[in-house]
């Protein structure tokens, strides 16, 4: 399938979907283009993602909405998605059913949102419009204009457990193999290359750039009650938040060193693919895969086609934390156009968070401007 033949898929399921809500619930699933605020608002913690929940939708209304979903994504993301809202479940039993964080129930398969940017009616293939799906480790978003998809960032992964047991003594890893190649990878490195990668021994306690809307040069791990859409006001959560967060980086034995190392900068930290062998690049394409793999094959082929040939050389590989198996890490993948990042530290390295952005066209704010400097 085209992009363009996409985009047309996305707008008759966004259509198809809209059609079957009523009228409160439309006024809820959609904002007016371009509502930027709220379009650049994302988020991958248990909060209100902001749109119409499943739990809002009758069943067929739910079908549509995953029906667009799943065009947005590759068939294996959309399987890893689905199964990443699945293990809700697994996590409420974990957390011994606790009803907390002001919901009726603390984890919940239906706390997913969808929301539709602009009005793809009337808009249709030509946009721009947009649409976004999200709840607790899941954030999908496509910007559609001039006839194609344009921007399909930030997107955001998460499992919680990253490993759970099935009968038979099998493993459900819905990220693992992401997590597997980039142990090979470092793994592999020589003394020389271990010293240009792994960047400090201690991984930060999440993801460095959090659900900043835009990443800049300095950018730290945020605090967990920062990633919500509003603050707690209940000083038991509030406090609760603010302690899981400290409480973390005591058990990790984070130190300033540590948070200073890992640190955002726009110039790539890390080893570039250039120092590493044939084999080890071929491991660190197939990790790039898994990455850009989750969205359709015609927009996975057009972002591999940026790190084809020798721009490949430029893809940066950068490891903080243990190199063991099942231990605490982190890492991330940075070239121009590019960030991949990765952290499983939290329940002892045994809940992944994980996020593919583009520093320069987020949201497709980077086209947009250029669209608009060329027809306004």
């Amino acid at each position: 399938m085209t992009n363009g033949d996409l985009a047309a898929v996305m707008a008759e399921n966004a259509r198809a979907w809209l059609g079957s809500l009523n009228a409160a619930q439309r006024a809820q699933a959609m904002c007016p283009w371009p509502s930027d605020e709220e379009r650049h608002r994302w988020y991958y913690t248990p909060t209100d993602h902001g749109g119409l929940s499943l739990t809002q939708m009758r069943p067929g209304q739910q079908g549509l909405a995953m029906r667009l979903l799943a065009s947005g994504l590759s068939d294996p993301g959309y399987v890893t998605v689905s199964t990443i809202i699945g293990l809700e479940n697994v996590l409420d039993k974990a957390d011994g059913w606790e009803v907390d964080w002001g919901r009726a129930r603390g984890r919940d398969p239906q706390q997913y949102w969808l929301r539709i940017f602009g009005d793809p009616h009337e808009a249709g293939t030509r946009g721009p419009w947009s649409w976004r799906f999200g709840g607790h480790h899941v954030s999908v978003q496509h910007l559609i204009l001039d006839g194609a998809v344009q921007a399909s960032t930030p997107c955001f992964l998460g499992a919680d457990p990253a490993s759970s047991p099935f009968l038979g003594g099998l493993f459900l890893r819905p990220l693992g193999a992401t997590e597997d190649l980039a142990g090979e990878l470092v793994r592999s490195l020589d003394g020389e290359q271990a010293a240009r990668a792994v960047l400090a021994p201690v991984a930060p306690v999440d993801l460095v750039t959090g659900n900043r809307p835009k990443i800049v040069d300095g950018d730290d791990v945020m605090p967990l009650g920062e990633l919500w859409r509003s603050r707690f006001t209940a000083p038991r959560l509030r406090d609760s938040v603010e302690a899981v967060h400290e409480m973390a980086e005591v058990r990790a034995g984070t130190r300033p060193e540590h948070r200073e190392a890992v640190r955002y900068s726009s110039q790539p930290k890390g080893i570039p693919a250039s120092w590493l062998s044939a084999d080890q690049q071929t491991v660190l394409r197939r990790l790039l895969g898994t990455f850009i793999d989750r969205v359709p094959r015609s927009l996975a082929e057009r972002e591999a086609e940026k790190y084809a040939g020798k721009r490949f050389d430029g893809v940066h590989f950068a490891w903080a934390g243990s190199q063991e198996p099942g231990q605490p890490h982190y890492f991330r993948l940075q070239a121009p156009g590019l960030l991949a990042e990765w952290d499983n530290t939290q329940r002892n390295g045994n809940h992944v968070h994980s996020v593919w952005r583009d520093p320069d066209n987020d949201f497709g704010d980077d086209v947009l401007a250029r669209h608009l400097a060329q027809f306004h």
